[in-house]
């Protein structure tokens, strides 16, 4: 009986003892005050602000269709997932690695063409000296001649004539709506390309070791399980990743 009240008793001095130093810490303490609110915009500025966050985040939800379309992603990861299936391997390198390799990749190619569009069109506009729609058409010209570059002239005369334009003189004249979608097919056209440049070695393992086997008489082995430690030792002994990545580096102009 005398433990039980000794318990109770110490238990009401800590709680005692405690709740007044929580409430003097609440009191003592400064924690901020977040609030937000809308108000309609009483000058012009204000609105124009509002419009220019709105496009911000509309060009921000366009970025990954900006970076596969416009840039040589495409091209990178294409040719990186041709090298691992004529590898046959199924998960290694995984996707995550591949992915990685191609964004680095794309940022060293696309250095030159970022770095323009930053002197010519960004900080000119962020410092006002320019307004947003030049800064925008700014923009537009170093992205136009990468991509013109890496571009077929049939690509570009599909979407033309589909489009029923006629031939521009320049490229400034060339909309982008029309040079996107034919730099994106001849992306492909060239990675497919390289991919089968690719597969030809490792597609001569793959008959050289079904030939081998079936001459054996060994029909229930896989060759697959026998050709792919062959196609990793010449991958390894002609340095693979080196020729791909330098291949993909100098094929941009």
């Amino acid at each position: 009986m005398k433990s039980k009240t000794f318990i109770a008793v110490f238990l009401s001095f800590l709680l005692s003892s405690f709740f007044p130093a929580v409430s003097l810490a609440a009191q003592t303490s400064l924690l901020p005050n977040i609030s937000l609110s809308v108000n309609p915009g009483s000058t012009p500025s204000g609105v124009v602000g509002t419009v220019q966050i709105i496009v911000l985040l509309t060009i921000l939800s366009l970025a990954p269709a900006i970076l596969i379309l416009m840039t040589s992603f495409t091209r990178i990861i294409v040719v990186l997932s041709f090298v691992r299936n004529a590898l046959s391997l199924q998960q290694s390198p995984p996707n995550q690695v591949l992915i990685g390799l191609a964004l680095f990749l794309t940022l060293f190619i696309m250095g030159p063409t970022l770095s323009a569009v930053n002197s010519n069109a960004i900080q000119p506009y962020l410092s006002g000296k320019i307004s947003q729609s030049v800064a925008l058409s700014k923009a537009e010209l170093p992205f136009k001649e990468f991509m013109a570059k890496q571009t077929r002239v049939a690509d570009v005369d599909l979407f033309l004539k589909y489009q029923h334009l006629p031939t521009p003189k320049n490229l400034v004249s060339l909309p982008i709506t029309t040079l996107i979608p034919a730099f994106a097919l001849s992306e492909l056209k060239t990675a497919f390309q390289i991919g089968f440049m690719i597969y030809v070695p490792f597609l001569v393992i793959d008959l050289v070791v079904a030939t081998t086997l079936m001459s054996m008489g060994m029909m229930m082995l896989p060759p697959l399980l026998i050709s792919a430690p062959f196609k990793l030792l010449l991958f390894v002994m002609v340095d693979g990743w080196y020729l791909v990545v330098s291949s993909l580096l100098t094929g941009f102009h």
